[in-house]
């Protein structure tokens, strides 16, 4: 079969099959091997039926570049894009969005869900996520019945079970293709200091090996230490294998890492990339030029060397993808974010380490995680094969673990479904009891742990009438019915009870917009350890805010409220009228994620003003929004 000019593998012939028959469809593929060409196909069929699909994202990332290819295929007419503080032609037959957006319209029955065909859910083992992870499988138990799915990933073990559910829950026909041949080898290995490009059977066998010393009894080590490998050095072993994706998983690392390389003097300066830089920077705003990550990369780039993470303004973000598409970057620094969807794969993938923070522990990355990144090795029509290079420190050395991480995805998707205070509220809005307690079967967890116990009850049930009680206390719930407080909650998607007793109460009655500016920001804001903030702003205002929280018996509770004087650095220059280039000197925050604070702000306010019956209120929080857009006009004008 032939589609825009190309021959079709059977796996994507037998997805387009089912879909023509109208079945949902669960792709199990390599990253890499075409999958999205099976969500362009529907995309193309029905948009030209005038019927809505609807293509979700993990991450904001993946959504924007969809939105910039569709828009290029299909035109800015057809294709809109939702993603909280964006908004693009929410009418048109083809609508991008975050998966969250989606499970919001879908638990709330939004007519804009009306008249669609499929649901297409990229990146689908994220239902793995332990956080969010949920909004996923909820994403599908309310869908409308008539939806199909278009569920896509890379290796998913238990593929069947999953679409067994989905079958179950759905009452129609879920077909698995599964596609497990790479078109472009991928050849594995580890990198040792001593040993170079090696393997985990030859780094084990030297570890057991004792010292000299040791064996005579005038040492107390096995070994002498072995210094981390350098990253420098790695490069030096793959320049037969350019271009390379190096990953690590610090945004600040990925930047030294690209410093270090520049001064190891292995590349030739390229010109024309100068120019090309110019010319990407010649509508932006003069202050973006000034900015150190930005002055870093006109150094960078010219020699083939860039990074890429969140932490970047997005025309910098846009101008290296750029550059690495059109083939003049030869090794790109970046953190694990651009291995989500993005299509730009490389010959070769480095990692940094396989070890990672999560924000709790550090750990081992999972199977699934690795081979999502290593998968971006090797060009379809380019390359004959691509090579995955993972770093190891000897002190971190355990064979076991490497083994298990590099050897297969063995890892099954596993449910990570919660009961959230908004969808218990929308669920005692918008059914009767009994219809709870179906939907309350069919998430994935009630599904394969009652295939396994088949006479045990799910234990939602307990989690519902215990959060039930709980709401009734708080004065959210009235028997069966939603009191003011419980209409407010359920059209919040995030800190629900926190954000209900700021603004469903008479609590907001006497703040300005500058206050209510600080307490969204407080509640966005995600802190971290050594983070600084300069130029702080105590003022009356501040501390008649903090006595008033200090005095509430729920929101004295909250210590993200901690950080709202750290915070005035931030929020205190955006009401007085001043840009974003003015706010950033005031933190050691780098500039994307001072960004990112300022979008979920208006993410949060959205959801506010659609929440509250105040007019009062509502005026308010469009006048906060509008501080935030004008403070990021320069940024979002390019």
């Amino acid at each position: 079969m032939n589609y825009k000019g190309l021959t079709l593998d059977r796996f994507q012939e037998q997805a387009i099959a089912a879909i023509e028959n109208q079945h949902s469809v669960v792709v199990s593929a390599p990253t890499g091997s075409g999958k999205t060409l099976i969500a362009d196909y529907i995309i193309n069929r029905d948009v030209e039926r005038g019927i809505r699909v609807i293509y979700t994202a993990p991450i904001k990332a993946l959504s924007n570049q969809k939105y910039r290819e569709f828009t290029r295929d299909y035109g800015t007419e057809r294709v809109g894009l939702l993603t909280g503080d964006i908004v693009k032609n929410p009418g048109a037959p083809v609508l991008i969005m975050t998966t969250e957006i989606y499970r919001n319209m879908a638990i709330t029955r939004d007519p804009m869900l009306d008249q669609v065909s499929y649901v297409i859910f990229d990146e689908i083992h994220f239902i793995n996520d332990i956080e969010r992870g949920y909004v996923w499988e909820e994403s599908i138990i309310f869908s409308k019945p008539e939806v199909r799915f278009l569920c896509l990933s890379a290796t998913i073990p238990n593929a069947e079970e999953f679409a067994e559910w989905i079958r179950t829950i759905k009452q129609h026909r879920v077909e698995v293709i599964r596609h497990d041949t790479r078109e472009i080898p991928l050849h594995r290995a580890l990198y040792d200091t001593e040993l170079g490009i090696t393997t985990p059977e030859k780094i084990r066998d030297v570890i057991d090996i004792p010292d000299h010393g040791y064996v005579r009894g005038t040492s107390h080590r096995r070994r002498p230490r072995v210094p981390a490998p350098s990253p420098v050095e790695l490069i030096k072993e793959v320049r037969d294998k350019l271009p390379c994706f190096f990953f690590t998983f610090s945004r600040q690392r990925c930047q030294q890492h690209a410093a270090d390389l520049l001064k190891a003097k292995l590349f030739a300066h390229n010109p024309r990339v100068v120019g090309l830089i110019h010319e990407k920077l010649a509508g932006a705003a003069p202050e973006i030029r000034q900015l150190a990550s930005t002055r870093l990369l006109r150094e960078l780039l010219p020699y083939g060397i860039g990074f890429h993470h969140a932490g970047l303004i997005p025309v910098i973000k846009e101008l290296v993808e750029e550059l690495f598409a059109a083939g003049f970057i030869n090794v790109l620094y970046t953190t694990e974010t651009f291995a989500v969807g993005i299509n730009m794969p490389a010959k070769t993938v480095c990692f940094e380490s396989l070890r990672k923070f999560d924000g709790a522990n550090f750990r081992f990355v999972h199977a699934k995680e690795y081979f999502q990144i290593a998968g971006r090795a090797g060009r379809r029509g380019i390359d004959k094969e691509g090579f995955a290079y993972a770093m190891v420190d000897r002190r971190d050395f355990d064979y076991h673990q490497l083994k298990r991480v590099t050897g297969a995805d063995r890892e099954p998707i596993r449910s990570q479904f919660r009961l959230s205070v908004n969808t218990t509220l929308n669920l005692i809005k918008r059914h009767p009891r009994q219809e709870i307690e179906e939907i309350l079967r069919k998430n994935f967890y009630t599904f394969q742990r009652m295939r396994r116990f088949p006479q045990r009850k799910t234990p939602f049930f307990y989690t519902f009438t215990k959060l039930t009680k709980k709401l009734e206390h708080m004065g959210y719930l009235a028997g069966n019915i939603l009191t003011e407080k419980g209409e407010f909650a359920s059209k919040m998607y995030a800190d629900e009870l926190t954000f209900t007793e700021l603004f469903a109460t008479d609590f907001y009655a006497d703040l300005d917009e500058y206050q209510i500016l600080l307490l969204i920001a407080a509640l966005c804001y995600e802190g971290r350890e050594k983070t600084k903030f300069h130029k702080t702003h105590p003022s009356d205002m501040l501390r008649t805010l903090q006595k008033k929280l200090a005095a509430h018996p729920f929101l004295q509770r909250e210590r993200r409220f901690e950080e709202l004087e750290a915070l005035t650095a931030l929020v205190e220059p955006c009401y007085r009228g001043r840009n974003i280039f003015a706010i950033l000197p005031n933190t050691s925050l780098l500039e994307g994620d001072v960004i990112r604070l300022f979008r979920q702000m208006i993410d949060r306010i959205g959801q506010l003003k659609g929440a509250t019956q105040d007019a009062r209120l509502a005026a308010m929080l469009q006048s906060c929004k509008e501080m935030i857009v004008s403070c990021l006009a320069e940024i979002d004008a390019v």
